[in-house]
């Protein structure tokens, strides 16, 4: 994934190698077409002499001028004769301006050409300015780094939060860094987090208080139920047992997945035996078998044996006994012999509410120690934390 701040980075020194690059090329254009030849051609042209004079004197001129220059200087005739000399012999050049090599060449107005070249002068002047403009994209760019990077990193900040606070951290909060649109993001992401958090807590407070509320009439309609006649019609009576304990245990779940909610970290861990937990739950079913080693792990007795007990509650209801326990060091496993469940739904069961709350507490719980529950058709296996 190309990062933010790499591309306006690259935007950025992409623009100033075609700026360095257009500038050198028209300062040569520049410097190629400037009249400085032809000043230089007039001023040679007022030196030298006529080009029917002699050599020796053509040869007096070219040193005279070639030391007042300090330079190699070669003077050639219009057919490319060489007629005078000083320092090294420079080659004939083919136009005016600069040489590679040799230095500047001048076309006088008789034909002759003059060359000269200064003492430690071999390079282009162009390549001076490719190389201030080089290292000022350097400069640039070194510059240009920790600001971009720094504007980039805050959105990375952002991101974060926005991903913790997706994962159900709603105490998350960036920092506002700036005075920019960045900073004004981030305080509307605080202002939405904080808002957010506000309403899932009255959400929860909502739902334990009306679980508590419950609580008063379903004592009220037991009691009812107690003190009804003996010749009541049994069935009657027994349905509307049933129906309480199953509403009683409903309110029981609602308040076990307030609490879930209220509490992100377990309250007090302390080690549990696994094995021992599950041989005292198997032993509310007739038709459950145990097997497996002592584990001992770190959690909350409560909790894990309400997990175990969801699942087992979960097989007598929609599996067929018996039911298989096996407990190992890295997972639980409870298998019936019912048809199971659909694939499309190994999911879907763990939602609250889908198949009641017992099986969204069961992974719950699970996830709250380390671990994981997950569905193989007929059995509920859950990882543990080694």
């Amino acid at each position: 994934m190309r990062r933010l701040y790499l591309r306006i980075y690259l935007a950025v020194l992409a623009s100033l190698a075609v700026f360095a690059l257009a500038a050198g090329l028209l300062w040569r254009q520049l410097a190629d077409s400037a009249p400085q030849n032809e000043i230089a051609a007039t001023l040679a042209g007022n030196v030298l002499p006529d080009a029917a004079a002699g050599s020796a004197e053509q040869q007096a001129a070219l040193e005279k001028l070639a030391a007042n220059l300090r330079a190699d200087a070669t003077l050639f005739a219009g057919n490319g004769a060489r007629l005078a000399s000083v320092g090294t012999p420079l080659p004939m050049p083919r136009r005016p301006g600069w040489m590679r090599g040799p230095g500047w060449a001048v076309h006088l107005d008789d034909g002759r050409w003059l060359v000269a070249r200064l003492p430690g002068r071999h390079h282009h002047p162009a390549l001076g300015l490719f190389l201030i403009l080089a290292l000022l994209v350097v400069a640039v760019g070194v510059g240009a780094y920790p600001v971009v990077r720094r504007l980039t990193a805050r959105l990375e900040r952002l991101q974060q939060g926005v991903e913790s606070l997706g994962a159900g951290q709603l105490d998350v909060r960036v920092k506002v860094e700036g005075n920019d649109e960045v900073a004004r993001l981030a305080e509307s992401f605080n202002r939405a987090a904080m808002r957010i958090g506000e309403l899932v807590g009255a959400q929860k407070s909502l739902l334990a208080n009306a679980s508590h509320e419950l609580r008063t009439p379903l004592t009220r309609i037991r009691m009812a139920t107690e003190l009804m006649k003996e010749g009541a019609e049994p069935r009657r009576k027994r349905e509307l047992e049933e129906d309480i304990a199953e509403l009683d245990a409903l309110i029981d779940e609602i308040l076990l997945s307030s609490r879930l909610d209220a509490a992100e970290r377990m309250e007090k861990p302390e080690a549990v035996d696994l094995l021992a937990l599950a041989a005292e739950e198997c032993a509310r079913y007739e038709q459950a078998a145990l097997e497996g080693e002592p584990v001992t792990i770190q959690g909350e007795p409560r909790l894990l044996r309400r997990m175990i007990r969801n699942l087992l509650e979960n097989s007598r209801r929609h599996g067929k006994p018996p039911i298989q326990v096996r407990v190992t060091r890295t997972q639980i496993s409870i298998c019936d012999q019912g048809p199971g469940v659909p694939e499309a739904e190994r999911e879907k069961i763990f939602e609250p509410f889908y198949r009641g709350l017992g099986l969204s507490i069961v992974r719950r719980i699970a996830r709250r120690h380390g671990g994981e529950a997950t569905c193989t058709g007929s059995c509920f296996v859950v990882s543990l934390k080694p």
